[in-house]
């Protein structure tokens, strides 16, 4: 008797959640295999390191802390778009990459993923959809699932360097979608959207009566000559730019981001007057970084300058085994923190990742993380410092 009312509120309490909160939530083999591995005391070497602050870069501890005395923090000055001070100085920040952009087309937010809350409440109806890029980061599908949007994939194929399938794309689209998401560049495979594919979206899209929703996160990080433009500056179809603090200062922990909206004026004012509501409800963006937004952002040179020599460093360091290990090869790399290895297919990535871990004692993301199509691919991050990096991609390659 006991078991079965045991059962019977088992049941009363699954059943009051959410059918979108029904996510598996067993630890995934690869995770359990880290754990394990920590428990037992081993030095892991991590190539999956992403957090900058804990990556060993030099950040000016006295003015970022100093940014944090402003007397005008004590004040409670609520504004659903942002202290105007701290969108003046995002607005300056794209007048750097040469885009106009206004202080009131701008939204803060705590974070990109509270900003994609704020555009697909704004955009989509119960079971919407929104085209995403594969490979790509696996949050969208808790930001989706979260949000009630179903999430339709279009492929990126590569071919001496990384595109947009765009056959698939227009293909995949339907009278539900509401927008295209595209990363730029995009994590992990760390290409750009070129002058050609930008015009072609916003073309598919304006047809379509969609948006645009572009997260340029690691757009300053880049390898290029010349770096393709902002999707700030995109005229042509209702354009939603994503950014913050996390990579472009290397300040996760200062939780700021913002939504930079564009395209026809028309378009543009409804939906920052829709997106002014919604930001209204939460005032979720605290006043201290707020108000010490414009220095945390000013940190962004020296950071950038940081990061870009050590991924520049360790994409040597990579190139150099691979010239001597003929049955690895890295992808094209254009821009951001990673670099994407192609190894024998052999066996799942999963299953490799693994041994890996179990018997050399380095940690990578398989391809699979990401929706890589097939197997044969591992993901390790430029942030890593040298030494640990070398070491690491020593180990890895004499698993092949």
């Amino acid at each position: 008797m006991h078991r079965w009312a045991a059962r019977e509120n088992f049941l009363h309490a699954v059943s009051m959640f959410a059918d979108r909160t029904n996510w598996d939530l067993e630890e995934n083999r690869l995770t359990r295999a880290l754990t394990q591995r920590r428990a037992a005391g081993c030095r892991i070497i991590d190539l999956s390191a992403s957090n900058p602050t804990t990556c060993d870069f030099a950040f000016d501890d006295e003015a970022i802390l100093r940014a944090f005395q402003d007397p005008a923090a004590l004040r409670y000055t609520p504004d659903p778009r942002g202290l105007p001070l701290a969108r003046a100085a995002v607005a300056d920040y794209y007048a750097g990459l040469g885009a106009t952009v206004k202080a009131q087309e701008i939204f803060l937010t705590t974070g990109t993923s509270e900003a994609y809350s704020f555009l697909f409440r704004m955009l989509c109806n119960p079971g919407d959809e929104i085209l995403i890029p594969t490979p790509s980061y696996p949050l969208f599908d808790f930001l989706a699932d979260i949000q009630d949007v179903r999430l339709v994939r279009y492929p990126l194929l590569y071919e001496h360097g990384w595109q947009i399938d765009f056959h698939t794309l227009e293909r995949a689209v339907t009278s539900r979608t509401r927008a295209a998401i595209v990363v730029h560049p995009n994590n992990p495979t760390g290409h750009y959207a070129r002058k050609a594919d930008a015009q072609r979206l916003a073309g598919i899209c304006s047809q379509n009566e969609m948006a645009v929703i572009a997260d340029e996160v690691f757009y300053d990080f880049s390898f290029l000559a010349e770096r393709p433009a902002t999707f700030a500056a995109e005229p042509n179809a209702p354009t939603f730019v994503l950014s913050g603090l996390s990579k472009i200062s290397g300040l996760p922990q200062m939780k700021a981001g913002w939504i930079v909206a564009g395209g026809p004026e028309g378009a543009k004012a409804d939906a920052l007057a829709r997106l002014e509501v919604i930001a209204d409800t939460y005032l979720s963006m605290n006043a201290p970084v707020q108000c010490a937004l414009p220095t945390l952002l000013a940190q962004r040179e020296d950071f950038q300058r940081q990061v870009m020599g050590r991924a520049r460093e360790n994409l040597a360091e990579l190139d150099k085994q691979l010239t001597v290990h003929k049955q690895c090869s890295r992808l094209e790399i254009e821009g951001g923190w990673n670099a994407v290895i192609r190894v024998p297919a052999v066996r799942s990535d999963e299953d490799a990742a693994i041994d890996l871990l179990e018997s050399r004692d380095v940690y990578v993301h398989p391809g699979h993380f990401y929706d890589f199509e097939g197997d044969g691919h591992m993901v390790a991050s430029l942030l890593v410092p040298q030494r640990e990096f070398a070491e690491g991609i020593g180990r890895l390659l004499t698993l092949f």
